[in-house]
């Protein structure tokens, strides 16, 4: 207790010396010469213009303000290098960083260390825009990243965080680049208020990263939408995924996740609302699928999937399977194709509702079949389910359908 007391008594110390450093465009000193002449937690003051001067490092705790300041890398270098702790970068438009098959280059990169804040920053044609490895307890907030390559190998992520914690990820808008998002073995963080759209891959990719959150984020026209893969703990609460069209398309994959919780989302408008595959012990409750070709693709090797108080309309399936469905519920959701009646007038179908169609079993196992949509031989099939349920799969039902839409 005695040393940490110290301690902040010695930053206490620091920060009432703290001094404001300037830097002008053609005047010394330069930006390099400003971060080596200044001491912890001084302020270097970068004036409105244009800078080249390589790879910036940032190797002491400072804040680190841009004006209207342009950082250009020339295609060559990685523009800002962070490597000390307590770092605060703002108001910089960061551009045309290096590219590398080797190397990962960065717009910012922030390396084994903790407590960085990056906030309402401009990063345009960078391999890679903000980079965290190894970091910790750090704040990326309020940035534009924009993207310009056309293919995948050409274009790094958005916003990359490998091997990192308590990290908060909010209020940022990604497009153009190959993922809007990545995390990888990422624990504990959140992420809020993103718009990440119309990336070449995914709007958020995420693997092996356990307890994390997301929030009110849009993830709209990606190149395969979302995919979730091998975590558990995760919570994902009122998102919005929408317009991601494609063969292997999704609003979102959910691929060996676990004890997880989907919670007042919108799937609206994309190949797939959900994908699972693997997936054990995942509360869906509280979502809208809405205008998709699949609200659910669910396969046979998923359990204890519970989706319960959903909201199914103008899918063209509601539900798709390869398999048994017995060890997951489906239960008291809306469906907009169910023709059931309500004598006891308690809001709730009398008869249970099969979710997936005869129809919707034939394009699982033949999916050419896809291309008889909308034919005389599926319009006779559904009526004819109609006449005789018996033939429609039972692997699945809703015991307890809605009459009408759930207030979400």
């Amino acid at each position: 207790m005695k040393t940490l007391g110290t301690f902040l008594l010695a930053l206490l110390h620091l920060s009432a010396f703290a001094k404001i450093i300037s830097v002008k465009p053609g005047n010394h000193p330069t930006i390099k010469e400003a971060i080596s002449i200044a001491i912890p937690f001084d302020t270097v003051n970068v004036e409105k213009g244009l800078f080249k001067e390589g790879n910036i490092i940032i190797d002491k705790p400072i804040t680190f303000l841009g004006h209207n300041t342009t950082l250009d890398g020339e295609n060559k270098f990685e523009i800002i290098s962070v490597t000390s702790s307590h770092v605060t970068i703002d108001g910089f438009t960061i551009i045309n960083s290096g590219v590398s098959g080797m190397v990962d280059y960065a717009g910012i990169k922030i390396k084994n260390k903790n407590h960085a804040v990056i906030t309402n920053n401009i990063l345009k044609n960078c391999f890679f825009g903000i980079y965290l490895q190894q970091a910790g307890s750090c704040i990326i907030s309020n940035n534009s990243i924009t993207g310009i390559k056309t293919e995948e190998q050409q274009s790094g992520n958005g916003i990359h965080c490998w091997k990192s914690a308590k990290l908060i990820i909010a209020n940022n808008t990604i497009t153009g680049q190959r993922d809007g998002i990545y995390f990888e073995f990422v624990t504990n963080s959140v992420i809020k208020n993103n718009y990440s759209h119309s990336n070449l891959r995914y709007g958020l990719h995420f693997m092996f990263s356990n307890d994390d959150t997301y929030l009110k984020n849009q993830f709209e026209n990606n190149g395969a939408g979302v995919s979730v893969m091998f975590s558990h703990g995760v919570h994902m609460y009122y998102n919005r995924f929408n317009n991601n069209w494609g063969d292997s398309a999704y609003g979102i994959l959910l691929k060996e996740i676990s004890d997880s919780k989907i919670l007042y989302n919108q799937f609206e408008n994309n190949t797939s609302g959900i994908y699972m595959e693997g997936a054990s012990r995942v509360q869906m409750s509280m979502n809208l699928f809405k205008n998709n070709g699949w609200g659910i693709k669910i396969q046979a090797s998923c359990m204890d999937i519970n989706v319960h108080l959903n909201n199914f309309t103008g899918n063209t399936f509601d539900v798709s399977t390869n398999g048994s469905l017995v060890l997951n519920s489906f239960n008291h959701n809306y469906w907009d194709k169910y023709e059931g009646y309500d004598l006891n007038k308690d809001k709730m179908g009398d008869v249970p509702f099969h979710p997936v169609s005869l129809y919707a079993t034939i394009i699982e196992n033949n999916p050419p079949a896809i291309f008889l949509f909308r034919s005389f031989i599926t319009t006779l099939m559904d009526k004819t389910e109609k006449l005789l349920p018996g033939i429609t799969p039972k692997d699945l039902l809703d015991e307890n359908p809605f009459m009408q839409p759930i207030k979400l």
